[in-house]
């Protein structure tokens, strides 16, 4: 063969060559499916956000109501603020009529997949009194077994106890000061289970009892050192100025608390506002601001209504709190049997504020023609998934024991305890379109596997 006979053939060969390599490279990224997801705005209800109810009652008083519990969903309401008030318990231990009261209302809000923000006090009179350290003391013992019983169902713990409704500002025991609120909080967070956060009525409070302004961050967020579990709540919120002395400076104040509302909590309330009231743009800011996670519905109506009639209500319904929404995945179209398979999933929050509580996620295969499902845990924490940001999720999931087959892909977000696992009403909805499956509690995240042999 002639030299350029020997070059035609070469030039030939590279061309197949080329040809082939390009060809398995479009096979690779045949076999992986990347999907864009859509956003939702519809409304719906989440685990320990939103609005909220006040729910009130006095010493041996009237329990939860079960039919109302359970029409809260109606309003998108997930979880309610109840608040007992122990005035016949001053000077002598809880009743066991009360404790079994109170263990009964954790079981009625269980019964409804609600959960609750807890506040205990003694009177709701400026004038009237609270009790004496001992006497509070003694109580957080009483109520130690309940606190554990029902960690489940219990979002927060406002501290409470002392003063007029138990918000701190004042006492007819002498406890107004730091010394003694810093020994009614240390007892709390001892007798409370280490996952529940308690709340404190101003960021001068925790910052006085933990001698510190330096705002909790990642280098201690979620871990057992008691100043990561102690968040905020402001029960004169959108008031005006220092919000009746909520703060005492305002922008440090607030920076603190927004600074620290990325790994705990805060809410309240608000009230009578002390100059104009509240406008849409104004409420928005201070929410994302500070981060809120949750609002009380029942006080103050003229506020509440004033956002009703602007056209805002729904906005901050929707926003509350978290609001996690996909944004996109990466799925290989195949798997192959009892081998790992690598998946990645992009979250974005859309809400004011974090998750604060755990939760488990797990990836779900439906199998198509039986039904079967199997799930595998996906190592990740959706706290770390904050306002505006975007979570990445890559993991490689173990296969093993699920049979060849076609599967649908569900996400499933669900509270971290096992009572609660199971249920749909304590899973965490994301906000894309066709995506909740309401009975099971799962996401769909419109894509099928194929297991097949190896």
């Amino acid at each position: 063969m002639s030299v350029i006979g020997y070059s035609r053939l070469l030039i030939v060969l590279l061309m197949f060559l080329a040809i082939g390599c390009k060809k398995t490279k479009d096979v690779e990224e045949d076999s992986t499916t990347e999907i864009n997801y859509q956003e939702s705005l519809d409304l719906f209800s989440n685990p320990e956000r939103g609005f909220m109810h006040n729910m009130v009652v006095y010493s041996e008083g009237e329990g939860l109501n079960p039919a109302t519990l359970g029409s809260l969903k109606n309003e998108y309401v997930s979880m309610i603020m109840r608040m007992y008030y122990l005035e016949d318990f001053k000077d002598q231990p809880i009743s066991s009529t009360e404790l079994s009261l109170i263990q009964s209302d954790m079981q009625k809000l269980r019964n409804a997949g609600i959960k609750c923000v807890l506040r205990f006090a003694y009177t709701d009179d400026m004038e009237g009194t609270d009790a004496p350290l001992s006497i509070i003391t003694q109580h957080l013992d009483q109520l130690k077994p309940v606190f554990e019983q029902n960690e489940d169902v219990i979002a927060f713990v406002q501290a409470g106890f002392i003063g007029a409704w138990g918000e701190w500002h004042s006492s007819g025991n002498g406890l107004a000061t730091v010394e003694n609120e810093r020994k009614v909080l240390e007892k709390m967070l001892n007798v409370l289970p280490p996952e529940i956060m308690v709340q404190v009525r101003t960021p001068g409070a925790k910052q006085q009892i933990f001698n510190t302004t330096i705002p909790v961050n990642i280098d201690i967020a979620y871990s057992d050192e008691k100043r990561a579990r102690v968040g905020h709540h402001n029960d004169c919120f959108l008031a005006g100025g220092t919000d009746y002395g909520t703060y005492t400076n305002i922008q440090a104040d607030k920076k603190y608390i927004s600074d620290e509302a990325l790994y705990v909590p805060t809410g309240g309330e608000t009230c009578p506002p002390t100059g104009e009231y509240p406008d849409c743009q104004t409420s928005k800011h201070e929410m994302k601001l500070l981060k809120w996670t949750y609002l009380n519905l029942d006080w103050y109506q003229p506020v509440i209504d004033l956002w009703r009639n602007s056209g805002c209500f729904n906005e901050f319904q929707r926003n509350l709190g978290y609001r996690l929404v996909l944004v996109k995945a990466k799925f290989p179209k195949t798997a192959v049997v009892n081998q790992n398979y690598k998946m990645e999933i992009s979250i974005t929050n859309k809400g004011y504020a974090p998750l604060y509580s755990y939760k488990i996620t797990n990836l779900v295969l439906k199998d198509k023609v039986s039904g079967e499902i199997y799930s595998k845990e996906i190592q990740v924490d959706l706290r770390d998934c904050k306002p505006n940001g975007v979570l990445t999720i890559t993991n490689d999931i173990s296969l093993a024991g699920i049979p060849l087959g076609d599967y649908d892909l569900y996400l499933n977000i669900t509270d971290r305890s096992e009572s609660l696992r199971n249920r749909a009403e304590y899973s965490i909805r994301l906000a894309n379109t066709d995506c909740w499956d309401q009975d099971s509690g799962m996401n769909s995240l419109d894509h099928m596997i194929s297991i097949v042999s190896d």
